[in-house]
């Protein structure tokens, strides 16, 4: 849609609603817009919370806040990396639409072990896509992002008013001032990053809070390099006492989040607005294998196993959501986008990718049955093989799709044309490939698969490298 027509469209809708004291929007009523606090956390996996049933990493804070909200076990990522999985937020398209596949080139690895041309990547969102904060802008809201934007030079091009931190780099040079970040003032020498952002986030918070707002807060934090408070890595290994599995600073980075979690969270109840405050935590994708073991889960970050796309996802709204429960209905990131223009009552057509989960948070209104799809048409290079659990060792993930409806999984890789079918009701940690014992399964999901692609415009890389090994002896 032409951006001017966009604005023009969203300024009568935007008249339209403050018109009116209450509007019933499909089976729910919104009686005045929500401030909207969405907390990104980076690389944070999907049990690294004690929440989620973690034994050794510390989050008091996210605890409270998932008693009182509704927290989705089977939420996912819309990729398994950084910059993809954030365009699929920001955008509420899935990665054929906008293109960014990864970070970076899309020819990782050596030339040598990579049998097709992958498909180019994209680097930056384009202008041409309607972001979640233009669309909320649109509808009255002050905006700001604090911390990570990977998708461009500025968020304040893509819809906020406010930018801290945020710029196209995927990680902090340091998480200790001076921070070497153009975008960020430095404070005073050991000043720490995420406490940084956290002050910003609530000064924003107070200079706003008798009109709606949006805060963005995507964290720098748990993401490389592993920068802890001392004192915290020294309780983690005393705590750790050794076990491989976890790691300390990894455990001092995650408390240090929790702990602003919470001051975020006290901030809101000062001020006597948390009732009409959606949050929404949650993490870009699943945690680093090499870091800190993704169990019970398959792999990490970068792959398409379920450590790789799997991540914690809570959601509070006191005003409207009176139920707090764990719910098994498999979502996505892509869902956040329509679940808040649905919640604003904002009807554009931006089609979205995602589907709206409010009937379900306000209502308990059961979602449909759907298929979930990743396409990830490039390279991915592994870090730490005997961690990573990928199919070989000299990457992550090659280039395929994976669909997901209901119990079952399949993935697809076009290399070799491999296919893999996982019930993960039955094996969470895709360890028995059930493809041969189930072709009609495999059927159905492969064709589903192709409709999508096509539907999509998915590119599909089939032209031979010829640096790959292989085919020069």
């Amino acid at each position: 849609m032409n951006k001017t027509i966009f604005t023009l469209t969203i300024t009568c809708l935007c008249l339209n609603f403050m018109a009116c004291n209450s509007i019933k929007n499909n089976d729910f009523e919104v009686s005045e817009k929500p401030n909207i606090v969405f907390i990104l956390v980076d690389d944070l996996g999907w049990s690294d919370t004690s929440f989620m049933g973690n034994p050794v990493y510390e989050t008091p804070n996210l605890d409270m806040l998932s008693n009182e909200s509704v927290v989705f076990t089977n939420a996912y990522a819309p990729a398994a990396n950084c910059a993809p999985s954030r365009a699929c937020i920001m955008s509420g398209k899935n990665t054929p639409r906008h293109g960014i596949y990864t970070v970076g080139s899309s020819e990782r690895g050596q030339s040598r072990d990579r049998k097709l041309i992958p498909t180019p990547n994209t680097i930056t969102l384009k202008d041409e896509f309607v972001t979640l904060g233009e669309a909320l802008k649109q509808n009255g809201y002050t905006n700001a992002s604090i911390g990570k934007w990977h998708l461009g030079k500025d968020p304040k091009t893509q819809g906020f008013d406010v930018n801290v931190g945020g710029s196209h780099a995927g990680h902090p040079r340091s998480y200790f001032s001076p921070y070497k970040n153009k975008n960020i003032k430095d404070g005073k020498d050991g000043e720490y990053l995420t406490d940084r952002l956290t002050n910003e986030a609530i000064d924003f918070i107070n200079s706003n809070k008798k009109n709606p707002f949006f805060l963005y807060l995507p964290y720098f934090t748990v993401h490389t390099p592993l920068q802890g408070k001392e004192h915290l890595i020294k309780k983690y290994k005393t705590k750790i006492n050794g076990d491989k599995r976890f790691n300390p600073k990894y455990g001092a980075m995650v408390e240090s989040m929790d702990d602003n979690v919470g001051r975020l969270l006290k901030t809101l109840k000062n001020l006597n607005i948390e009732k009409n405050t959606v949050i929404i935590f949650m993490s870009d994708n699943g945690g680093l294998a090499s870091v800190s073991s993704q169990f019970p889960l398959r792999a990490g970050k970068g792959s398409y196993y379920e450590g790789g796309i799997r991540v914690p996802c809570i959601i509070r709204w006191p005003n409207k959501i009176k139920t707090f429960k764990k719910i098994n209905s498999p979502i996505t990131g892509l869902d956040i986008f329509p679940t808040l223009m649905d919640i604003i009552n904002d009807t554009n057509d931006y089609k979205l990718d995602g589907v709206s989960l409010a009937p379900l948070l306000i209502d308990n209104k059961a979602l449909k049955e759907r298929t979930m799809v990743w396409h990830f048409p490039i390279y991915l290079q592994a870090v730490s093989p005997e961690k990573e659990e990928a199919r070989d060792s000299l990457f992550r993930t090659r280039p395929g799709s994976v669909i997901r409806k209901g119990k079952w999984k399949l993935h697809e890789y076009f290399e070799d044309g491999g296919l893999e079918l996982y019930n993960l009701e039955t094996d969470l940690r895709e360890q028995v490939d059930l493809s041969s014992q189930h072709p009609e399964i495999v059927k159905d999901l492969y064709n589903a698969l192709n409709t999508w692609r096509l539907k999509t415009n998915a590119p599909v890389p089939t032209t031979y490298n010829s640096d790959f090994a292989d085919l020069n002896p």
